[in-house]
């Protein structure tokens, strides 16, 4: 008896090669990680390059919601578990429910401090709310 036949060996489970349908799945699940990230790039480079409230709004938003997306989408392909599945669902729904409503609390402050163009504005639905204060009745 040799010395390697005393070794304890891990049971190891021998996998069959990857399936066609694996690795296409693999490949989407890469491209969709670059693509959201791609995007979640671009809304930083928009927050960063765009001067006023609105339209850094619109970059903190739209591309990141759907970088997030996708991102999410290509971690559940990787994976194939239900489980992740079941994790990465609140946390996209928790992001679309959170992304819209702080850009309206931020464009909302920023107009009534004043610190959006009005003359930019194709519609001005808080302008008659700015001339009558809240507590004056009428």
């Amino acid at each position: 008896m040799n010395a390697l036949s005393r070794l304890p060996i891990a049971a190891v489970p021998v996998t069959d090669a990857a399936t066609p349908l694996e690795g296409a799945l693999d490949l989407t699940a890469l491209i969709l990680i670059l693509v959201g990230a791609l995007l979640c790039l671009i809304a930083a480079i928009g927050l960063l390059r765009f001067r006023d409230v609105p339209t850094r709004l619109h970059a903190a938003t739209k591309p990141q919601v759907l970088g997030l997306i996708l991102i999410c989408l290509a971690i559940a392909l990787s994976l194939r578990s239900w489980p992740v599945v079941a994790f990465l669902v609140p946390v996209v729904l928790i992001q679309l429910a959170t992304a819209p409503l702080s850009a309206h609390m931020v464009g909302r402050q920023a107009y009534r401090n004043g610190t959006i163009d009005e003359a930019g504005l194709y519609v001005d639905e808080l302008a008659e709310s700015k001339r009558t204060p809240p507590a004056a009745g009428g």
